[in-house]
């Protein structure tokens, strides 16, 4: 039940992103999209109440439970990243503005990548506090070591995205040495002012 309804949420997701997109968008109507944005949290809550829901009726808990801890931690953690890149998508096609870019080169991709990963790291804190408050509502030690292994899937995603991001800061990629500025710098200084 619970694998079914992470799928169903992430439809959700999509189906809601691509409504408030096109409403505020292709429609002109940016209030309504606006609203149809901020249902998508509401997917969650109730992927967290019926995943509570289940482990009170005494369902065994399992790898489903720890998947949507972890389904829930992205999207506190990455969810708005991944509606503002659309959004700045659909704007760019939609209504013609120019198309923002992360930096491609030295420290400032260096910061954004390290922004990315505090996104993943706060997937891990919310992913664990979850967990650990199913473990704690379970309150038999002997049923919730799939929900701890999850707890240690969690940070080991956290830590290799950690060291990529670290990468970037030992490494920085140089620009190209053509003199040229990086592409969409330009938009990036507009959209600033």
């Amino acid at each position: 039940m619970i694998v079914a309804l992470i799928i169903a949420c992430e439809i959700g997701f999509w189906v809601l992103l691509a409504a408030g997109l096109g409403f505020r968008y292709l429609l002109r109507m940016p209030r309504t999209g606006l609203a149809l944005l901020l249902c998508e949290p509401v997917l969650e809550v109730v992927l967290l109440v019926a995943t509570a829901w289940d482990l009170k009726n005494g369902a065994e808990p399992d790898w489903t439970h720890g998947l949507a801890a972890l389904y829930i931690g992205y999207t506190v953690g990455h969810g708005h990243r991944t509606v503002q890149w659309l959004d700045g998508h659909a704007a760019h096609r939609l209504d013609g503005r120019p198309l923002v870019r992360p930096p491609r080169y030295g420290l400032a991709r260096a910061r954004h990548e390290t922004k990315v990963w505090l996104g993943t790291l706060t997937a891990a804190v919310v992913a664990t506090a979850l967990l650990q408050l199913a473990i704690w509502y379970v309150g038999d030690p002997s049923r919730v070591t799939s929900l701890e292994s999850w707890r240690t899937t969690a940070w080991r995603a956290a830590g290799i995205h950690g060291l990529i991001a670290l990468t970037y800061w030992l490494w920085p990629k140089k620009a190209p040495s053509d003199g040229g500025a990086e592409p969409g710098a330009a938009d990036r200084e507009r959209v600033r002012r």
